[in-house]
Protein backbone atom coordinates (compact mmCIF):
# COMPACT_ATOMS: atom_id res chain seq x y z
CA UNK A 1 0.00 0.00 0.00
CA UNK A 2 1.45 3.39 -0.68
CA UNK A 3 1.04 6.03 2.06
CA UNK A 4 1.13 9.86 0.36
CA UNK A 5 1.99 12.68 2.50
CA UNK A 6 0.31 15.96 3.72
CA UNK A 7 2.09 19.13 2.96
CA UNK A 8 3.36 19.45 6.40
CA UNK A 9 4.04 15.82 6.44
CA UNK A 10 6.89 16.31 3.41
CA UNK A 11 8.23 19.63 4.87
CA UNK A 12 9.11 17.16 8.06
CA UNK A 13 10.36 14.63 5.68
CA UNK A 14 12.72 17.20 4.55
CA UNK A 15 14.23 18.23 7.49
CA UNK A 16 15.33 14.75 7.80
CA UNK A 17 16.12 14.39 3.68
CA UNK A 18 18.40 17.40 4.78
CA UNK A 19 19.96 16.21 7.47
CA UNK A 20 21.35 13.21 5.68
CA UNK A 21 22.65 15.45 3.08
CA UNK A 22 24.29 18.18 5.64
CA UNK A 23 26.45 14.46 7.20
CA UNK A 24 27.22 13.35 3.71
CA UNK A 25 28.71 16.98 3.54
CA UNK A 26 30.53 16.70 6.53
CA UNK A 27 32.25 13.32 5.01
CA UNK A 28 33.11 15.01 2.16
CA UNK A 29 34.99 17.69 3.90
CA UNK A 30 37.13 14.76 5.36
CA UNK A 31 37.63 11.69 2.92
CA UNK A 32 40.95 11.38 2.21
CA UNK A 33 43.66 8.20 1.34
CA UNK A 34 44.44 6.66 4.69
CA UNK A 35 41.24 7.16 6.86
CA UNK A 36 39.10 3.79 7.39
CA UNK A 37 35.66 3.39 6.68
CA UNK A 38 34.94 2.61 10.07
CA UNK A 39 36.44 6.01 11.73
CA UNK A 40 34.27 7.18 8.58
CA UNK A 41 30.84 5.72 9.99
CA UNK A 42 31.83 6.60 13.53
CA UNK A 43 31.94 10.15 12.61
CA UNK A 44 28.52 9.77 11.02
CA UNK A 45 26.52 8.17 13.60
CA UNK A 46 28.03 11.38 15.93
CA UNK A 47 26.88 13.78 13.92
CA UNK A 48 23.73 12.24 13.02
CA UNK A 49 22.98 11.75 17.11
CA UNK A 50 24.46 15.64 17.65
CA UNK A 51 21.50 16.76 15.69
CA UNK A 52 19.17 14.91 17.74
CA UNK A 53 18.23 12.29 15.20
CA UNK A 54 18.90 8.07 15.00
CA UNK A 55 20.51 6.48 12.09
CA UNK A 56 18.02 4.50 10.49
CA UNK A 57 20.32 1.37 9.26
CA UNK A 58 21.76 1.00 13.04
CA UNK A 59 20.07 -2.54 13.78
CA UNK A 60 17.90 -2.51 10.60
CA UNK A 61 16.95 -6.01 10.44
CA UNK A 62 20.17 -6.92 12.31
CA UNK A 63 22.47 -4.58 10.20
CA UNK A 64 25.64 -3.24 12.88
CA UNK A 65 26.35 -0.18 11.17
CA UNK A 66 25.52 3.50 11.21
CA UNK A 67 25.82 2.97 7.56
CA UNK A 68 26.86 1.25 4.36
CA UNK A 69 29.78 2.31 2.73
CA UNK A 70 30.81 0.72 -0.20
CA UNK A 71 34.12 0.74 -2.13
CA UNK A 72 35.05 0.46 -5.71
CA UNK A 73 33.47 -3.34 -6.69
CA UNK A 74 30.78 -2.96 -3.84
CA UNK A 75 27.25 -1.99 -5.20
CA UNK A 76 26.01 -1.75 -2.00
CA UNK A 77 25.81 -2.50 1.84
CA UNK A 78 29.18 -2.25 2.45
CA UNK A 79 30.21 -2.80 6.31
CA UNK A 80 32.57 0.07 7.34
CA UNK A 81 35.79 -1.85 8.46
CA UNK A 82 39.81 -1.24 9.53
CA UNK A 83 40.33 -1.11 5.82
CA UNK A 84 42.08 2.11 4.83
CA UNK A 85 40.90 4.49 1.70
CA UNK A 86 43.49 4.66 -0.95
CA UNK A 87 44.20 6.48 -4.24
CA UNK A 88 41.67 6.06 -6.74
CA UNK A 89 38.91 4.41 -4.97
CA UNK A 90 35.96 5.49 -5.22
CA UNK A 91 33.44 5.10 -2.40
CA UNK A 92 29.36 5.35 -2.11
CA UNK A 93 28.21 6.38 1.25
CA UNK A 94 24.40 5.79 2.04
CA UNK A 95 23.34 7.56 5.19
CA UNK A 96 19.61 6.88 6.80
CA UNK A 97 18.21 9.27 9.83
CA UNK A 98 14.60 9.52 11.89
CA UNK A 99 14.08 12.99 12.52
CA UNK A 100 10.91 13.46 13.98
CA UNK A 101 9.86 10.10 13.78
CA UNK A 102 10.35 11.27 9.69
CA UNK A 103 13.17 8.62 7.86
CA UNK A 104 15.42 10.47 4.95
CA UNK A 105 17.54 8.74 3.20
CA UNK A 106 19.98 8.68 0.29
CA UNK A 107 23.60 8.41 -1.52
CA UNK A 108 26.12 9.65 -2.68
CA UNK A 109 29.50 8.14 -4.68
CA UNK A 110 32.88 10.08 -4.05
CA UNK A 111 36.79 9.67 -6.18
CA UNK A 112 39.60 9.24 -3.39
CA UNK A 113 42.13 11.29 -6.24
CA UNK A 114 41.73 10.07 -10.10
CA UNK A 115 39.96 6.67 -10.59
CA UNK A 116 40.53 7.48 -14.12
CA UNK A 117 38.48 8.36 -16.77
CA UNK A 118 36.59 5.46 -17.38
CA UNK A 119 35.23 5.34 -13.62
CA UNK A 120 34.40 9.12 -13.61
CA UNK A 121 32.67 8.52 -16.92
CA UNK A 122 30.50 6.12 -14.81
CA UNK A 123 29.79 8.14 -12.33
CA UNK A 124 28.94 11.12 -14.09
CA UNK A 125 26.49 8.66 -16.43
CA UNK A 126 25.25 7.22 -13.26
CA UNK A 127 24.39 10.96 -11.45
CA UNK A 128 22.77 12.01 -14.62
CA UNK A 129 20.84 9.01 -14.62
CA UNK A 130 19.28 10.13 -11.26
CA UNK A 131 18.38 13.23 -12.59
CA UNK A 132 16.90 11.78 -15.48
CA UNK A 133 14.45 9.66 -13.19
CA UNK A 134 13.61 12.48 -11.31
CA UNK A 135 12.11 14.01 -13.99
CA UNK A 136 9.90 11.72 -14.35
CA UNK A 137 8.83 11.26 -10.96
CA UNK A 138 5.14 13.61 -11.60
CA UNK A 139 1.58 13.02 -10.91
CA UNK A 140 0.23 11.31 -13.91
CA UNK A 141 2.85 9.00 -14.69
CA UNK A 142 3.95 5.61 -13.77
CA UNK A 143 6.82 3.97 -11.80
CA UNK A 144 7.59 2.47 -15.12
CA UNK A 145 8.57 5.98 -16.85
CA UNK A 146 11.02 6.45 -14.06
CA UNK A 147 12.65 3.10 -13.68
CA UNK A 148 12.96 3.47 -17.89
CA UNK A 149 14.90 6.95 -17.71
CA UNK A 150 17.43 5.65 -15.93
CA UNK A 151 17.81 2.48 -18.12
CA UNK A 152 17.57 4.41 -21.09
CA UNK A 153 20.51 6.45 -20.19
CA UNK A 154 22.62 4.18 -18.44
CA UNK A 155 22.31 0.24 -20.23
CA UNK A 156 21.15 1.53 -23.42
CA UNK A 157 23.13 4.82 -24.16
CA UNK A 158 26.35 3.48 -22.01
CA UNK A 159 26.58 0.36 -22.67
CA UNK A 160 26.44 -0.28 -18.29
CA UNK A 161 25.12 -2.75 -16.21
CA UNK A 162 21.89 -1.97 -14.50
CA UNK A 163 21.55 -3.82 -11.35
CA UNK A 164 18.33 -5.90 -11.26
CA UNK A 165 17.98 -7.38 -7.67
CA UNK A 166 18.46 -3.97 -5.58
CA UNK A 167 15.83 -1.17 -6.36
CA UNK A 168 14.34 2.43 -5.02
CA UNK A 169 11.49 2.27 -2.84
CA UNK A 170 8.96 4.46 -1.26
CA UNK A 171 9.80 6.28 2.28
CA UNK A 172 8.15 7.64 5.50
CA UNK A 173 7.99 6.63 8.95
CA UNK A 174 9.17 3.29 7.66
CA UNK A 175 12.70 2.96 5.67
CA UNK A 176 11.04 0.86 3.31
CA UNK A 177 7.56 1.43 2.00
CA UNK A 178 5.51 0.91 -0.79
CA UNK A 179 5.99 0.91 -4.09
CA UNK A 180 9.79 -0.12 -5.54
CA UNK A 181 11.35 1.67 -7.84
CA UNK A 182 13.22 -0.37 -10.06
CA UNK A 183 16.11 1.57 -12.68
CA UNK A 184 15.28 -1.06 -15.63
CA UNK A 185 11.63 -1.61 -16.91
CA UNK A 186 9.14 -0.30 -19.64
CA UNK A 187 7.38 3.37 -19.96
CA UNK A 188 3.64 3.62 -19.54
CA UNK A 189 4.33 0.02 -16.91
CA UNK A 190 3.88 0.03 -12.89
CA UNK A 191 1.85 2.00 -9.97
CA UNK A 192 0.87 5.45 -11.18
CA UNK A 193 2.14 8.20 -9.24
CA UNK A 194 0.32 11.15 -7.41
CA UNK A 195 0.84 14.05 -5.41
CA UNK A 196 2.41 13.08 -1.80
CA UNK A 197 4.32 10.02 -2.96
CA UNK A 198 7.65 10.26 -1.56
CA UNK A 199 10.22 8.26 -3.40
CA UNK A 200 13.56 7.20 -2.39
CA UNK A 201 14.92 6.94 -6.31
CA UNK A 202 18.57 5.79 -6.13
CA UNK A 203 20.49 4.11 -9.48
CA UNK A 204 23.15 1.17 -9.16
CA UNK A 205 24.54 1.34 -12.12
CA UNK A 206 27.98 -1.09 -13.02
CA UNK A 207 30.84 -1.01 -15.23
CA UNK A 208 30.68 -3.99 -16.28
CA UNK A 209 28.19 -6.62 -15.80
CA UNK A 210 25.02 -6.06 -14.01
CA UNK A 211 25.31 -9.28 -12.08
CA UNK A 212 26.15 -9.30 -8.09
CA UNK A 213 26.13 -12.03 -5.22
CA UNK A 214 25.93 -11.37 -1.60
CA UNK A 215 28.85 -11.83 0.43
CA UNK A 216 28.64 -14.49 3.25
CA UNK A 217 28.01 -11.15 6.00
CA UNK A 218 24.62 -11.43 4.35
CA UNK A 219 24.81 -7.83 3.28
CA UNK A 220 27.91 -7.00 1.44
CA UNK A 221 26.82 -6.93 -2.61
CA UNK A 222 29.15 -6.97 -4.94
CA UNK A 223 29.85 -7.26 -8.96
CA UNK A 224 30.17 -10.41 -10.22
CA UNK A 225 32.91 -9.42 -12.49
CA UNK A 226 34.80 -7.35 -10.20
CA UNK A 227 34.60 -4.44 -11.37
CA UNK A 228 32.99 -0.83 -9.95
CA UNK A 229 29.58 0.21 -9.26
CA UNK A 230 28.32 3.47 -8.19
CA UNK A 231 25.67 4.70 -6.55
CA UNK A 232 23.57 7.87 -6.40
CA UNK A 233 20.51 8.86 -4.35
CA UNK A 234 17.58 11.33 -3.70
CA UNK A 235 14.56 11.98 -1.87
CA UNK A 236 11.97 13.41 -3.74
CA UNK A 237 8.49 14.10 -3.89
CA UNK A 238 5.46 13.58 -6.16
CA UNK A 239 4.19 16.59 -7.54
CA UNK A 240 2.26 17.95 -10.41
CA UNK A 241 4.45 19.39 -13.39
CA UNK A 242 8.08 18.89 -11.42
CA UNK A 243 9.57 16.69 -8.87
CA UNK A 244 10.10 17.71 -5.32
CA UNK A 245 13.52 16.74 -4.30
CA UNK A 246 13.73 17.18 -0.83
CA UNK A 247 17.58 16.54 -0.13
CA UNK A 248 20.48 19.07 -1.33
CA UNK A 249 23.14 17.29 -2.97
CA UNK A 250 24.82 21.12 -3.70
CA UNK A 251 25.97 21.52 -0.37
CA UNK A 252 27.63 17.91 -0.94
CA UNK A 253 29.24 19.23 -4.04
CA UNK A 254 30.40 22.61 -2.35
CA UNK A 255 32.64 20.32 0.09
CA UNK A 256 33.33 18.18 -2.16
CA UNK A 257 34.93 20.19 -4.64
CA UNK A 258 36.83 22.29 -1.72
CA UNK A 259 38.45 18.76 -0.87
CA UNK A 260 41.92 18.38 -2.88
CA UNK A 261 41.65 14.41 -1.85
CA UNK A 262 38.74 14.56 -3.93
CA UNK A 263 38.41 13.88 -7.47
CA UNK A 264 35.56 15.69 -8.95
CA UNK A 265 34.16 16.84 -12.92
CA UNK A 266 30.80 18.29 -12.30
CA UNK A 267 30.10 18.93 -15.94
CA UNK A 268 26.33 17.81 -15.49
CA UNK A 269 23.76 20.20 -14.54
CA UNK A 270 20.73 18.90 -13.14
CA UNK A 271 17.47 19.16 -15.33
CA UNK A 272 15.22 19.54 -12.68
Amino acid sequence: MMIYKTNEEVEQMRQSALLVSKTLCEIAKELKPGITTLSIDKKIGTFIRDHHAIPSFLNYMGYPFNSCISVNDVVVHGFPGNNELKEGDIISVDIGVILNAWHGDHAYTFAIGDPGEEVMQLIRVTKESLYKGIEKAVAGNRIGDIAFAIQEHTEKRHGYGVVRELVGHGLGKNLHEDPQVPNYGKRGSGPKLKEGLVLAIEPMINLGKRNVYTEDDGWTVRTTDGKASVHFEHDVCVRKGKADILSDYSIIEKAEMANPNLFTNQVFQPLV
